[in-house]
């Protein structure tokens, strides 16, 4: 983990910056498709919602959540991600669905710089990378 500098320009230049943020998500959605058929099953998915630790409430602590409730909101996930409902997510929707999310996070930072720990592998982190290595403004 790492500790970075992060505001809405780092991530929307980085989500429209369509050469980096589609590499991205090839790469991503690479490593997600364990099975190598081209597309995220419901189990993929779910594999990474588990991942991400969406019922965690304080840092690296885990909420007990019924299982009933887990499923609904890994349903309601997998729905919003497989645009066309034919039971599995494609590449086009995969980069889709996460760009509407890295500009939703985007619009919730807002331009004032936030300090956030970030996951090695996690888009933000490959934002602020992305944002390093541009040269200098003057």
């Amino acid at each position: 983990m790492s500790v970075e500098m992060v505001d809405a320009a780092t991530i929307l230049n980085f989500v429209e910056d369509e050469e980096a943020f589609d590499a991205s998500m090839r790469d991503m959605f690479g490593e997600l498709d364990k099975d190598k058929d081209g597309f995220l099953s419901y189990d993929e998915m779910v594999n990474e919602f588990k991942r991400l630790r969406l019922f965690e409430t304080d840092f690296g602590i885990d909420v007990k959540t019924e299982a009933d409730e887990v499923a609904r909101v890994y349903d309601s996930l997998f729905v919003q991600f497989d645009h066309d409902m034919d039971g599995k997510v494609n590449l086009r929707e995969f980069t889709e669905e996460t760009k509407k999310r890295m500009i939703a996070i985007a619009d919730g930072i807002g331009f004032i710089p936030l300090q956030m720990v970030l996951e090695p592998d996690s888009l933000i982190l490959k934002a602020v990378q992305r944002e390093n290595m541009m040269p200098a403004r003057e």
